[in-house]
């Protein structure tokens, strides 16, 4: 059983808010479904399931439904169950297909005799055109594909070595070679596998690798099926940017050019393309920033940046047939550089960190820039054996007086100045740090009189 993080994540939702609904968003294939029955079940073993793509009836009862009421028969209707208050839970999925849902779910939380869990692909672009959000009766949380550490527990990696290898993150010690061969081990069977609870399930199942790239590629299918079937304004050049992809981040600096769409392309008029494509969960942008400062955001350049896939799997799959074979021998003529940034891209943004990279003509180019407790932390994710060889790195710590950066690299744990070398799969540790507390209080004594 492939266990995923989010699931303690929605169980204690549901423990501390019992007026409000949640709602799962993702890509498809990431595994919403499966995880939403799982808890769900935990919640309530005859929890009562709705899918808005399969049942059209379902669809058309919260488009024509007067009140709470009828809504809530037609669902005991449908779901050929008794609905019981204060104990039931109840699944909505597909809610793309229903748009009218989202402005309901407020009137039926609020009615207050039924927990609701909603599910549904696509959603980041198709909540856009919904006017009517129930702010305050919903919480939203996203799910990605397996991350490193989901990958390494699915294949049997136990706490105790997890929490050796983040003692080890945190303390800035070496792990033991024993563990540090094995993680290395897994971390290149992840650039093959990924992270689709499909493609990983199959692999645990089989180990057959071409039966994971039958899955892969079937996702890739399913994508550019969503590219055609969500995309009534015709935009342009969708499925030809998402083919593009790999060969893009096969050249020397890994950017998307617009001249390999179109010579006369420009930015503007695709930029709702490359939009969608994040929305949609299906792509990663790494936006290119003027300046390594905090606030990073305030120096990005949209229409600079970097494209990967949202699984470093799919990607390892639009390339040529015959690449895993060549990932498992290391062998040289792959650009590996392109295919690390994939994982260290994934690992970081299912750890809330948005994605940047530096480039400057003087000083170099960072392949990733992330904010950490007030500070600015420069990354590099080195594949070969040259990897203290950073000039951008140097110049930047030297220029912006840094406090640190940190190299992720096959080697193990090394410190050198203000310079940590960790071994790439501890990539799995770096988290976004959550904002504490702050408690303010303005003294208007004197004010009131």
């Amino acid at each position: 059983m492939i266990a995923r993080t989010v699931e303690k994540q929605m169980e204690l939702f549901f423990k501390e808010n019992r007026n409000k609904a949640l709602l799962i968003t993702g890509a498809r294939q990431t595994g919403k479904t499966f995880s939403i029955r799982r808890v769900a079940g935990r919640l309530d073993p005859d929890f009562v399931e709705l899918n808005f793509l399969e049942n059209r009836d379902a669809r058309d009862l919260f488009s024509t439904a007067q009140d709470n009421k009828s809504i809530l028969l037609s669902i005991s209707v449908l779901s050929q169950k008794d609905l019981r208050p204060g104990e039931t839970v109840i699944f909505l999925d597909e809610i793309q297909e229903c748009r009218e849902i989202l402005t309901a779910i407020k009137f039926l939380v609020e009615e207050g005799s039924y927990r609701y869990i909603l599910s549904g692909s696509l959603l980041g672009v198709e909540i856009k055109n919904i006017r009517s959000m129930p702010v305050g009766y919903m919480g939203i949380m996203e799910m990605f594909p397996l991350d490193f550490e989901e990958f390494c527990r699915a294949n049997g990696v136990g706490d105790r070595v997890i929490t050796h290898v983040f003692d080890s993150f945190s303390q800035k010690k070496p792990v033991t070679e024993a563990v540090h061969q094995k993680m290395l081990q897994l971390f290149w069977l992840y650039l093959i596998v990924g992270g689709m609870p499909e493609a990983v399930r199959v692999y645990l199942e089989t180990n057959n690798l071409r039966e994971v790239y039958n899955v892969q590629k079937y996702i890739c299918e399913l994508y550019k099926q969503d590219i055609a079937k969500y995309d009534p304004e015709k935009r342009l050049y969708l499925s030809e940017i998402f083919d593009l992809i790999p060969s893009e981040l096969n050249s020397q600096n890994k950017r998307f050019i617009m001249k390999n769409l179109n010579e006369r392309a420009v930015f503007s008029r695709y930029e709702n393309s490359f939009l969608w494509l994040r929305d949609a969960g299906v792509a990663l942008p790494v936006y290119c920033v003027d300046e390594p400062k905090s606030p990073l955001v305030l120096s990005k350049a949209t229409s600079l940046f970097k494209l990967f896939p949202a699984d470093v799997g799919l990607l390892a799959s639009m390339y040529a047939e015959g690449i895993q074979v060549k990932v498992l021998k290391h062998e040289n003529d792959i650009n590996f550089g392109a295919i690390f940034e994939n994982a260290a891209a994934q690992e970081l943004h299912c750890h809330g960190f948005p994605l940047y990279y530096y480039r400057n003509k003087k000083l170099g180019e960072l392949d990733f820039v992330i904010e950490q407790g007030g500070s600015v932390i420069p990354l590099e994710i080195k594949s070969g054996k040259t990897y203290k060889r950073h000039s951008a790195i140097s110049n930047v710590l030297e220029t912006y007086k840094m406090p640190e950066a940190y190299v992720f690299c096959l080697d193990q744990l090394s410190v050198r100045g203000q310079v940590t070398y960790y071994p790439v799969y501890m990539l799995m540790c770096l988290r976004r740090e959550e904002m504490q507390d702050l408690v303010y209080k303005i003294d208007l004594s004197g004010l009131g009189e």
